[in-house]
C-alpha cells in the first residue's frame, strides 16, 4: 500500500535549480515511488494533480508557495523523504547569527544598494516573470544570466536589444552554463588549467560549452571565460545579438589568445554577423549542422565540437592529443562479441547539444537518425520506423515535467536503459555522462551496474562519453575507471563516441578514426 505525504511552505519561493535538487533528494530514497518539489503555480498544481494530489492543503495556494509531495511505501519513508526535500531546497539559507539578522533583499535594486561591486544577476523565476526581473537587473547596470526558460521570443528580442544598447550581456533564456572570472554558474565544470594562452568560449549551447571547455582543460589549455548566450540567440529572430557582444568583448581581451564560438543550428545571417566581430583575435566557429558561412580572415570553421576544440587549442599554443589513439582496436574487440543481429544505435542523452552532434555524425555514416530533437522535422522519434537509429534528449521538457533533469538525477535514464534489454536488434547504446557542479555526485556509479548487466551475454555495447575534468567534484579519472570496469567503451570526445557507435554497427573499426 502506498502512502502519500505533503508539506506546504507558504511564501517560500525557491528557484528551479533548488526545486530540482529537492525532487532528486526525495526521489533518491529507497521506497519512494514518486516525488516532487514545486511551486503552486498553474503548471506545478497540474503536475501535482496528475500525480494524485489535489484539494485539501493545496486549496488557495499561490505561485510563491512551495509544495513538497511524495508517494512512498510507508509513512516513515514518506516523512524521511520530505525531510530530505526540505533540507535540499533550503540548503542555501543560513541560520542568522545573534544580533546580525537581516532580511534578504526584496528586489534586485535593493541587493545592489546593499552590496558594492555586484555586476551579474542570476534570474531563475517562472518564465512569465523572468523578462521583467531581467529588465530590473539591466536597469541596475548588471549583466544577466537568465536561467529561466519558457520566456516568449518577443520578450527575449526586446531584452537583448536593450542590453546591447547598454553594453550589457543577457545570457539566456535557458542559459544553464557560464564561467565568468573563474566562477562557474549553473551546470559548469571546474576548470583548473592556468598556464599558457587562453581560449574564450561563446556558446549558444549549454552542454556544447561544457564539452569544449572541459576538453580544453583536460588538454592543459586555460579557458578565460565561458559565456552562454542561450540556445535561441543565433536564430533569425534574435540575430545573435549577445553572441556578437560577447565575441567583441573577447576579441578585445588581451588575456584571450583565441575565441571559440559554439552553436546549435544557427541562421546563416546570424552566424555571419557573429563572425564579423572576430577581427583581431584568432577564432574558431562550430555551427553544428550549418555548412560554411562567409567568415573574415583568421576564422576557422569546424564541423564538430571536437574539431573546434582541437583547432582552438592549437591557436592557443597547445599541442592537443590524438583523440583517436587506440579507439579502432577497442572497437574491434567490442565488435567481435556483438551478435550479427544487433545493428541499431539507441542513444539516451542528458545533454541536448551532445545528442544533436551525435545525430549529425551518425547521419553522415548510417543514414537517417530519429530523435525527439531531430536534425530535420520529419525525423521525429514518434515517426521512427522499425529498425531505425533513435537518439533521445532526456533533458527535453517532455522528459523533465515533474522530474529532475537527468544530469541531476539519473533515475529516468536508468529506467529507459534497463528497457533496452528487450530491444534485441540494438547493437550500441550511446550515452553521455556529464560531471561538474550541479550534476549528480556519482553518475558513473549509478549507471555502471545497469550498463554491465545490459552488455553481458551478447547484449549491446555501451559507448559512454564522459564529459568532465579532473578538478570536478566527481573527479574525471575516477568516473572513467568505474565506467570502464563495467565494460563501457569510453571515448575521448562526444563526436568520437558517435564515430565509435557507427563503427560498431557497421563492423568497420577504422570508421572510429574518421577525421571530418
Amino acid at each position: 500500500m502506498t502512502t502519500s505525504g505533503l508539506r506546504v511552505h507558504r511564501d517560500s519561493y525557491v528557484d528551479s535549480m533548488l526545486l530540482m535538487l529537492g525532487t532528486a533528494s526525495m526521489d533518491a530514497l529507497d521506497g519512494v515511488s514518486w516525488a516532487g518539489a514545486t511551486l503552486a503555480n498553474a503548471r506545478g498544481l497540474d503536475d501535482l494533480a496528475a500525480a494524485g494530489f489535489s484539494g485539501g492543503e493545496l486549496d488557495g495556494l499561490g505561485a510563491n508557495d512551495l509544495v513538497l509531495a511524495v508517494k512512498a511505501d510507508d509513512e516513515q519513508t514518506a516523512g524521511a523523504a520530505l525531510d530530505a526535500g526540505e533540507q535540499a531546497v533550503f540548503s542555501e539559507q543560513q541560520a542568522p547569527q545573534a544580533g546580525a539578522h537581516q532580511e534578504p533583499p526584496a528586489s534586485i535594486a535593493e541587493a545592489v544598494r546593499r552590496t558594492e561591486g555586484l555586476n551579474v544577476a542570476i534570474v531563475s523565476v517562472p518564465g512569465e516573470h523572468a523578462a521583467l526581473e531581467a529588465h530590473h537587473a539591466l536597469t541596475a547596470g548588471l549583466h544577466v544570466l537568465l536561467f529561466s526558460d519558457n520566456v516568449p521570443l518577443d520578450q527575449e528580442v526586446e531584452l537583448k536589444e536593450r542590453a546591447a544598447a547598454l553594453g550589457l550581456l543577457v545570457m539566456g533564456p535557458g542559459a544553464g552554463t557560464a564561467v565568468l572570472g573563474g566562477t562557474g554558474l549553473g551546470f559548469a565544470n571546474a576548470l583548473g588549467s592556468t598556464d599558457g594562452g587562453a581560449v574564450g568560449v561563446v556558446a549558444a549551447a549549454g552542454t556544447g560549452a561544457q564539452e569544449v571547455s572541459a576538453l580544453l582543460d583536460r588538454w592543459g589549455v586555460r579557458v578565460s571565460q565561458v559565456v552562454g548566450v542561450g540556445g535561441r540567440d543565433l536564430s533569425e529572430a534574435v540575430g545573435g545579438r549577445m553572441a556578437q557582444l560577447a565575441a567583441r568583448a573577447l576579441d578585445a581581451d588581451p588575456g584571450t589568445a583565441a575565441v571559440l564560438l559554439v552553436s546549435k543550428p544557427a541562421s546563416p545571417a546570424s552566424a555571419a554577423a557573429v563572425l564579423a566581430e572576430c577581427t583581431g583575435t584568432p577564432a574558431v566557429a562550430v555551427f553544428l549542422g550549418l555548412t560554411e558561412v562567409e567568415a573574415p580572415d583568421g576564422v576557422t570553421q569546424a564541423a564538430t565540437l571536437e574539431q573546434g576544440a582541437l583547432a582552438a587549442a592549437r591557436l592557443a599554443g597547445a599541442t592537443p592529443p590524438d583523440v583517436t589513439t587506440g579507439l579502432a582496436a577497442r572497437v574491434a574487440e567490442a565488435a567481435g562479441r556483438l551478435p550479427a543481429s544487433r545493428t541499431r544505435v539507441r542513444g539516451l542523452f542528458s545533454g541536448g547539444t551532445l545528442c544533436y552532434e551525435a545525430q549529425f555524425v551518425l547521419e553522415g555514416l548510417l543514414g537517417p537518425v530519429y530523435s525527439n530533437e531531430p536534425l530535420r522535422k520529419e525525423n521525429t522519434a514518434d515517426a521512427a520506423p522499425a529498425g531505425a537509429h533513435v537518439l533521445l534528449d532526456l533533458g527535453a521538457e517532455e522528459f523533465t515535467v515533474g522530474r529532475p533533469h537527468p544530469m541531476i538525477d539519473p533515475s529516468s535514464r536508468l529506467e529507459l536503459l534497463a528497457a533496452v534489454r528487450d530491444e534485441t536488434d540494438v547493437g550500441v547504446v550511446l550515452l553521455d555522462v556529464v560531471l561538474g557542479h550541479g550534476a549528480h555526485e556519482d553518475p558513473a556509479g549509478q549507471l555502471a551496474p545497469v550498463c554491465a548487466e545490459l552488455s553481458a551475454d551478447g547484449g549491446p555495447v555501451v559507448v559512454a562519453y564522459l564529459l568532465g575534468t579532473e578538478a570536478d567534484p566527481q573527479v574525471y579519472s575516477r568516473q572513467r575507471a568505474v565506467l570502464e570496469a563495467a565494460g563501457c567503451l569510453v571515448p575521448e570526445t562526444n563526436a568520437r563516441g558517435a564515430y565509435a557507435a557507427a563503427a560498431l554497427v557497421l563492423r568497420r573499426p577504422e570508421v572510429a578514426e574518421t577525421r571530418p
